[in-house]
């Protein structure tokens, strides 16, 4: 058992020829597998995934990352999903982790799905959270990414601003209080122009066209009440991947936080699986 005591570990890391960025770390049981957890836009690892890092402790070696751009991650002026994904298993390399399962919530999907793709040799299985496999119909994605660039610029010369507006929208219906001064710290270091940026990525996103070579273990773990990723695009998403395995939480998009005490089990039963399913297999040469 973990105990009252939190079970990890925060540092800063510095990641060669790419910057420094902050982990939280879970050693877990002696030769568990390993979880690298991809939060969501505009959060951080820590406000995406601390309700399930007690779980997910007693079972697998966890590592928490903070996207570019979000909380502590690696500063840019040039947001691409591919680089989070590369950053990822540049984490993994520094510690020393050979194999993973990709654990994504929301734009962690794609970015997930992307260190599957890119890194094939280390992703061991993959856990789908609240995501999709495109977030905006083709047909209106280029009209909607056009706006971008002004905001991105609008950003940079009013950070505060723009940060100001991200807390309130994560912390309504919240109380004034320690909770809302937690999000508040926690997002003192995010770079509003590149959430912008990674906005306008996230549009652009489709991997309708390649999910189904999709050949590792996959859990798609879906947010039945979910109004900002429509619950029918999230089956999509399972029935695009040969075999992935379903697990529902009824919760909306912020399920995470707000009905944990159904998300963190559904996530743990999710993870479990992939991991049962990886150590059937052959690792990748």
């Amino acid at each position: 058992m973990v105990g009252d005591h939190p079970p990890w570990t925060d540092r800063d890391i510095e990641l060669p020829g790419r910057g420094r960025t902050s982990i939280r770390e879970v050693q877990g049981p002696e030769g568990a597998p390993t979880l690298v957890l991809l939060h969501g836009l505009a959060a951080t690892g820590r406000l995406n995934w601390f309700l399930a890092l007690r779980a997910l402790a007693e079972r697998f070696r966890v590592i928490v990352v903070d996207h570019r751009g979000h909380g502590r991650g690696i500063r840019t002026h040039h947001f691409r999903l591919a680089d989070c994904a590369d950053d990822a298993v540049a984490v993994a390399d520094h510690l020393g982790v050979e194999s993973l399962i990709a654990v994504g919530y929301s734009m962690g999907g794609p970015i997930a799905k992307l260190c599957w793709s890119r890194h094939r040799d280390r992703v061991r299985g993959l856990v789908l959270c609240a995501t999709a496999n495109h977030f905006m119909r083709p047909q209106v994605r280029g009209v909607a990414s056009a706006i971008f660039p002004g905001m991105i610029v609008t950003a940079r010369l009013m950070p505060r601003f723009f940060r100001d507006r991200i807390v309130d929208g994560m912390t309504r219906g919240l109380p004034e209080g320690e909770r809302r001064d937690r999000v508040r710290r926690e997002m003192e270091n995010t770079d509003p122009a590149t959430v912008m940026q990674a906005t306008r990525a996230l549009l652009r996103f489709s991997s309708g066209e390649w999910a189904a070579g999709i050949d590792v273990p996959t859990a798609v773990v879906i947010t039945t009440e979910d109004q900002l990723v429509p619950p029918n695009r999230q089956y999509r998403l399972a029935a695009s991947i040969p075999r992935a395995k379903i697990f529902e939480v009824a919760g909306d998009h912020l399920a995470c936080v707000r009905a944990a005490s159904q998300f963190v089990p559904a996530l743990l039963e999710a993870c479990e699986y992939v991991a049962a399913e990886a150590a059937t297999r052959p690792s990748p040469a």
